[in-house]
């Protein structure tokens, strides 16, 4: 049997990490972790239904290693729920897209994952 290589189409990697999220949407706060993240959105579970397309507040912790300390950052941003499954457990997984962050803050989370990458990675880009 031929296996196929799955080829990744993101432009930024994603990581299947587990980091501290909070989350605020249409007066409520959420406290969860994060299923996956990259610095363009993130992947996590929540107790509570909220529509596509809602918008909202983001606070993400990040333990980046740096000279072997490791320093605990956070980064706040504006998102926008881009997905909402029903979870057949309870609860609901939601995507979300970073569409307002900081370049600072977004180059934060890309050290965050890069931490984990192999060293020769390198993310697919667009011909032009």
């Amino acid at each position: 049997m031929k296996q196929s290589l799955k080829q990744e189409r993101r432009l930024h990697p994603r990581l299947d990490h587990t980091l501290p999220v909070k989350i605020a949407a249409n007066g409520y706060d959420f406290i969860t972790t994060t299923q996956n993240v990259s610095c363009v959105g993130a992947y996590c579970r929540i107790n509570k239904y909220i529509p596509p397309f809602t918008k909202i507040m983001v606070r993400l912790a990040l333990p980046i290693i740096t000279d072997n300390k490791t320093k605990n950052y956070s980064v706040e941003c504006k998102g926008v729920i881009v997905r909402t499954e029903d979870e057949s457990e309870g609860g609901f997984n939601i995507a979300i897209f970073f569409n307002d962050i900081k370049g600072s803050q977004r180059q934060k989370i890309s050290e965050y994952i890069s931490q984990f990458l192999p060293q020769n990675f390198s993310s697919p880009r667009k011909k032009i």
